[in-house]
């Protein structure tokens, strides 16, 4: 009992000092990218007007992002293990950075286009590498507090945007430049500096700080090879093995309907209130941020429930019938309260669904098959970003409206919720075989 106590307290000191050191510098590295990514959203207003741009027109541009990051996502965490990942998550970084500010000079489709697949391909790489960079320093037990506290990010950039888009957008005029110009301009440089300061500070590994005891060290490895164990050794020591595990497949499927449907309703969620919900620019803005608010405090519990109860894809699947019921309540919703409220549902429950599977890649893939089945994992999911808001799009163009288009993406919330179902009898059969 004595030793069982002093290896937690061991544990628990090397995690506590991790969290610290790691966990801030990633979460501010993940708010940059997830705002240089949707920041478009803000921007469409002004912009669709400007240069004339249809829905259909949009939502290609905004899909092109993922496919380039879908193409890359598998060379570019291939790189990251060849270069480390503080070295290569700073290239995508400033990389990113450069081009999402660029995108204040497109004035026709086929540039909108351009740079948004180039602003995916910059970004390739980048999640799934820092879920690899977390797979050697947080074991099972604590990786989904430490996913969902940098993942909080991306609600979190939903409360910096409504907060400061508004003002960004009100340059209109300034220096000749539109206010749709000035916001690119402005959310796109601080990935640049953001990405010197990883470069700076982020460490490579634990092996290779001084502020864990060799005690601490050796605990966390010993709690990985754990982790590895539990999985079990990969059918192949090829790491491009992966490719062929069912649970690469399944995790993928998930991924394309949450992305799909999270990126859809993310990318027009301006429009969606205002057309929907009557709102103005200004509480739009006020909604887009509490909503950003609520999305942060759920995937912070959810994150701690999980890793004391290790069933995330149980989480998640319910999660995926919670959003699908957003969805139909924004879409028949009889009054603009009803909308409003779905919508922040929606926005508590979608990147949660995010943070819990995405921690559960590293339950279903040994550490060896890691590097390119998270890439895997995410290179598909991503397809789902891209074919997903052009379909959406479309529908709307078609019909006029936004009806159809949501009671689409309800439906495939609920196959996301029956994805689920494998998985986690999955982890229970690992789980019964450990025990």
């Amino acid at each position: 009992m004595d030793d069982q106590v002093t290896a937690a307290a061991l544990g628990n000191a090397a995690m506590r000092k991790a969290m610290w050191r790691i966990v801030p510098l990633i979460l501010l590295a993940y708010l940059c990218a997830y705002m240089d990514r949707v920041n478009v959203s803000f921007a469409a207003a002004q912009m669709n007007v400007d240069l004339k741009f249809s829905a259909t027109i949009y939502g290609l541009g905004g899909g092109l992002f993922f496919l380039g990051y879908a193409l890359f996502e598998i060379p570019s965490n291939m790189l990251a293990v060849r270069f480390g990942s503080r070295r290569w998550l700073t290239r995508i970084m400033v990389m990113w950075g450069l081009l999402s500010s660029a995108t204040m000079f497109v004035h026709t489709p086929l540039q909108f286009y351009t740079m948004r697949f180039l602003l995916g391909t910059a970004e390739a790489g980048f999640y799934p590498g820092v879920i690899l960079y977390f797979g050697s320093w947080f074991p099972s037990d604590y990786r989904g507090r430490a996913v969902s506290r940098f993942y909080v990010s991306s609600p979190l950039a939903s409360v910096v945007m409504g907060a400061v888009s508004g003002t960004l957008l009100g340059l209109d005029g300034l220096a000749t430049l539109r206010g749709w110009q000035w916001l690119f301009l402005a959310q796109g440089m601080p990935s640049v500096v953001v990405g010197l300061i990883i470069l700076r500070f982020l460490p490579d590994h634990p092996a290779s700080v001084s502020w864990l005891s060799p005690d601490e060290k050796a605990w966390i490895d010993s709690e990985l090879a754990r982790d590895a164990r539990r999985i079990g050794a990969p059918a192949s020591h090829n790491p491009f093995a992966s490719l062929h595990n069912p649970a690469v497949l399944l995790v993928s499927a998930i991924g394309f309907l949450y992305l799909g449907i999270t990126l859809s309703v993310v990318l027009s969620a301006p429009m969606i209130l205002h057309a929907l919900a009557g709102l103005d620019t200004r509480l739009v803005g006020y909604v887009v941020t509490l909503g950003g608010v609520l999305g942060a405090l759920t995937m912070l519990v959810a994150g701690n429930y999980a890793d004391r109860h290790g069933n995330r894809f149980q989480i998640a699947g319910w999660l995926h019938l919670v959003m699908a019921g957003t969805l139909l309540a924004i879409a028949l919703g009889p009054a603009p309260f009803v909308v409003v409220g779905a919508y922040l549902v929606f926005a508590a429950t979608c990147f949660t669904i995010a943070m819990l599977v995405t921690s559960g890649w590293a339950d279903v893939l040994h550490v060896s098959e890691l590097a390119v089945g998270a890439a895997a994992i995410n290179s598909l999911a991503n397809l789902g970003s891209f074919a997903m808001p052009f379909a959406w799009g479309a529908a709307r163009d078609a019909t006029g409206g936004f009806t159809v288009g949501l009671l689409a993406l309800a439906l495939c919330a609920v196959a996301g919720a029956l994805c689920t179902i494998p998985i986690r009898n999955r982890l229970r059969g690992h789980a019964l075989v450990v025990a």
